[in-house]
């Protein structure tokens, strides 16, 4: 096993190549966001408590079922980002059918097979630095901030989430050069 950088590593078997982006590991960050997650829980427990035992009139029944729905769609984000940041992985493997991309969370994922026939020119994406995207992408709430991008059968297809500069270039010659040994098999 080989390693890009801090988060990516590889294994070449020869008749395919093995690819493993993990997310930033960054302890106080992952704390924070665990709390404020365990906090948002509490607060919907809160909010699903005071709708079935209080005596609330039409109008605050209302206004309890319309937070209910935006705290039900900020748990779900942010459960999914903290999942993502505890368990997740992206897993690219490269043979002579294609590259296959997994984003799993706990190994639970679909593989997407990518034919090399349909694969139109992988390229890396970067915001530009202290613009609006890059300030956005940083936050470890957002599970964005792929790093690559290629067109399959006129489909954007992203991934490589939050990879620095240095590590991405590395690993997109690993791709071309992998890619180009299976297509002229």
């Amino acid at each position: 096993m080989k390693s890009i950088g801090q988060r990516i590593t590889f294994v070449d078997h020869g008749s395919k190549t093995t690819i493993v982006i993990e997310p930033e590991k960054k302890f106080w960050i992952n704390t924070m966001m665990g709390a404020w997650l365990a906090m948002w829980y509490v607060i919907g427990i809160t909010l699903v408590w005071a709708f079935n035992t209080l005596n609330l009139s039409k109008q605050e029944k209302i206004i309890v079922v319309v937070s209910l729905a935006f705290w039900f769609y900020y748990a779900f984000r942010v459960t999914k980002a903290f999942l993502w940041l505890q368990y997740g992985k992206e897993k690219m493997k490269i043979d002579e059918v294609g590259l296959h991309i997994k984003k799993s969370i706990i190994n639970y994922g679909k593989s997407v097979v990518y034919y090399h026939e349909n694969i139109e020119q992988i390229s890396l994406i970067y915001p530009e630095p202290n613009s609006l995207q890059s300030v956005w992408e940083s936050s470890p709430w957002i599970n964005g901030g792929e790093r690559f991008q290629f067109v399959y059968m006129d489909k954007l297809v992203k991934f490589g989430k939050k990879i620095d500069q240095k590590d991405a270039n590395v690993l997109l010659n690993l791709l071309l050069k992998r890619s180009r040994e299976f297509i002229k098999k």
